[in-house]
């Protein structure tokens, strides 16, 4: 357990997420931040933009003098970050994906219990408010029976120099829906494909099945949208809920909405199907917000200073990335492919 006061925090990598952990980390009296960045120019704009922060140009220069690192680099770069800092002995905030491979995230996460050190991935909507509103209710039988959920993230940009939009943005996805469930799929298919450019794939849809929950989710993913959307929509047989996290004061709406089915008479032949349609009110439930970044940075540094485990530890971006790896095969093999040790989260 550490001391309440004085903790120092590296962020290593000054670039979007980097440039926000600094800016939740060092709005706190009790943290000393070091930005870590190979670029004298950003290392420069850091010290311009945020009172008080130490800059070094690679972590091992900042390595005796800090606590506790958070890992915001590119993806090829996490396992061999976060394993320097956990063979030191510090503790670790690694932003999505955790790794680009389940060997090294088991790596990481065997090193951390060896050094009994924290070692927490940054799947940042599950300290989402909404979503954890989202969970109350889908768990709560209010919605019925769930159906289907239905999720889209798109946009126009942040095309990524190592990783394809699947692994980029399914993260937030697989760890939304995961959460929602209480279990990880325990199978994927997927259709990516690359659109510009000789990079990676920038639009994909996957589908993935939750056998306990006796559903399945569909998400479609893109760099290369006009409109950005960030939605989950959830279909339960009596209510539907919608999660809209681009929504300024409604970002959850319950629909009082369904699809009732008749039966026919034995022999009975109908032109159409015989269903009744209900319609009634949509509800939108009150949310405090708390931005999901400082409220999963606060608990980062609440685990560090208690020794105590944090409600998405490493094994939690382990089991995503086994998710991220099914997808691969099931684009190579063009079926649906299991993930491998899919159990129940929690």
């Amino acid at each position: 357990m550490l001391d309440s006061e004085g903790l120092r925090v590296a962020v290593v990598g000054y670039g979007y997420w980097g440039g926000n952990h600094v800016r939740v980390l060092n709005g706190r009296p009790d943290i000393t931040v070091t930005v870590v960045d190979e670029s004298e120019e950003r290392r420069h704009a850091a010290t311009q933009r945020h009172r008080g922060v130490r800059t070094a140009a690679c972590l091992d220069d900042a390595i005796d003098d800090i606590d506790a690192v958070v890992v915001a680099t590119p993806p090829m770069t996490h396992a061999k970050l976060a394993l320097t800092a956990l063979h030191a002995g510090r503790h670790v905030l690694v932003e999505k994906p955790l790794a680009t491979s389940s060997a090294e995230a088991e790596e990481m996460v065997a090193q951390a219990r060896k050094a009994g050190t924290v070692l927490m991935t940054g799947h940042t909507f599950e300290y989402n408010s909404a979503v954890g509103k989202l969970k109350e209710i889908v768990s709560s039988g209010t919605l019925g029976r769930v159906l289907y959920i239905d999720a889209a993230r798109l946009s126009l940009g942040r095309y990524q120099p190592d990783v394809d939009v699947v692994w980029d943005l399914a993260p937030h996805d697989i760890s939304i829906l995961s959460f929602l469930l209480d279990e990880l799929p325990s199978d994927v298919s997927v259709w990516k494909q690359r659109s510009i450019g000789s990079g990676f794939a920038d639009v994909a849809y996957l589908r993935m099945n939750f056998a306990r929950a006796a559903t399945h989710a569909v998400v479609h993913l893109s760099w290369l949208d006009p409109c950005k959307v960030r939605r989950v929509t959830v279909v339960g047989d009596q209510r539907m809920a919608v999660y809209n996290d681009l929504s300024d004061n409604e970002r959850i709406r319950i629909y009082d909405t369904g699809v009732d089915v008749h039966a026919t008479e034995a022999g009975g032949r109908a032109r159409t199907m015989p269903v009744t349609y209900r319609s009634g009110d949509i509800v939108s439930p009150y949310l405090y917000f708390h931005e999901p970044l400082q409220a999963q940075d606060d608990h980062f540094i609440e685990c560090v200073r208690s020794g105590s485990r944090p409600r998405t530890p490493g094994e939690r971006g382990l089991e995503i990335l086994r998710v991220l790896e099914a997808a691969d095969a099931a684009a190579d093999s063009g079926r649906a492919e299991a993930v491998r040790d899919a159990v129940a989260v929690g």
